[in-house]
């Protein structure tokens, strides 16, 4: 991707850093033979420590990320015409949102071994799910919102959100 903007290559990197740990994620639970899922969480294994990065990501990352576009790109992107694309991303990080407060107790769980049967089958559609709205939402973002920062922010307004992300 190629962004000129600084708020632009700070959202990038969050992108792609949520979407290596989503497969990561995935690859693990795929990796689970059915009927394996106790000893595949089981303390000291791979699938607690990715569950509890992906916890972290969507208690901290996802809330701090999606905050951060609609309170400071999508007005701009309303400002300037484009509030169908701010309307619909505004719509997937509700989704988004809703599914996390979902996954959030799972992840949970599973990063701290305590998964029941009924928990850890919740947990796989959820983290499936999860995987493919995000992956879908990000592919939007960079393919719409990222490149549109260019235009919508000028060179100072750029230091300054991007300096406000970076600290918050």
């Amino acid at each position: 991707m190629n962004v000129h903007r600084q708020t632009a290559r700070a959202l990038h990197q969050e992108h792609q850093a949520n979407l290596e740990l989503l497969d990561r994620v995935e690859a693990a639970l795929g990796r689970v033979a059915p009927g394996a899922w106790r000893s595949a969480i089981a303390p000291g294994r791979e699938l607690p420590k990715l569950f509890a990065a992906l916890e972290f990501q969507l208690a901290r990352d996802v809330e701090r990320h999606f905050a951060f576009e609609e309170a400071e790109l999508f007005p701009r992107l309303v400002e300037s015409g484009d509030g169908d694309i701010a309307a619909l991303l505004s719509s997937e990080h509700e989704a988004i949102r809703d599914l996390a407060s979902e996954m959030l107790p799972l992840a949970n769980a599973a990063a701290a071994s305590s998964l029941d049967e009924v928990g850890w089958a919740a947990l796989s559609r959820g983290a499936s799910e999860l995987t493919e709205r995000q992956v879908s939402h990000i592919q939007k973002e960079e393919m719409a919102l990222l490149p549109m920062l260019d235009d919508l922010l000028d060179d100072e307004t750029d230091r300054r959100l991007a300096m406000e992300y970076a600290s918050a």
